[in-house]
């Protein structure tokens, strides 16, 4: 069973999201809270596999909430998000949430989303996510520190890394560069490793950061 948390200052909305989750044979939500402070004490005290984050919240809003819980536990974020919430969306990449989804997301996109970042990948929406990176990534230079990093990458594993960024799946990946898939699950994950990203979300935020790619490239 994939164990959730449900956060969101509405309850009505609460309510709504453990009843589609609860209702799937594979889900199970084993909490919920009202504002970021009491998240954070949910996810302690019930360890779930993934928590769904409300950006928007009394007391301690969810991208404070989602530097709290990822730095002291190994569950995974989704942060709850609009389209009016750039900024909000920025600061949670950096903080390493695996995935965002819009509050007016279809409910089979939620249900597709928890098990997508239950089993270790990252929800790259193409509608939030390549967006927002490209909007701040527009408006700063490269990191001078996140450009030293390249070094510790093979040519090959900075060919992948510049197509995640640019959102592409293993198999797109894999016929691009004509490697087995298998071959470049393992590239991505060794360059993962090097970079010290959690995960594929990570890994766009840095690869425009860092300058490997640029908006438009």
């Amino acid at each position: 069973m994939i164990r959730v948390v449900v956060v969101d200052d509405e309850a009505m909305i609460r309510a709504g999201l453990r009843m589609l989750l609860d209702h799937q044979p594979d889900i199970e939500v084993v909490g919920e809270a009202g504002d970021g402070e009491r998240a954070v004490a949910e996810v302690r005290r019930t360890a779930p596999d993934v928590v769904l984050l409300d950006v928007r919240m009394p007391r301690t809003d969810g991208i404070a909430a989602a530097r709290q819980i990822l730095a002291s536990s190994a569950t995974r974020v989704i942060i709850l998000t609009t389209f009016d919430e750039d900024e909000a969306v920025r600061q949670a990449l950096r903080a390493g949430v695996s995935g965002f989804l819009l509050k007016v997301a279809p409910p089979e996109q939620l249900v597709h989303a928890v098990r997508t970042v239950a089993a270790g990948q990252a929800l790259l929406d193409p509608a939030v996510t390549l967006r927002v990176i490209e909007s701040y990534a527009s408006a700063a230079l490269a990191d001078p520190r996140a450009a030293a990093r390249l070094a510790d990458l093979t040519e090959r594993e900075a060919d992948v890394l510049r197509l995640v960024a640019r959102g592409r799946s293993n198999a797109e990946i894999a016929a691009e560069l004509y490697l087995g898939e298998a071959t470049v699950k393992t590239y991505v994950s060794r360059m993962l490793t090097k970079l010290g990203l959690r995960d594929r979300v990570q890994a766009v935020a840095f690869a425009y950061e860092s300058g490997l790619i640029r908006p438009g490239s």
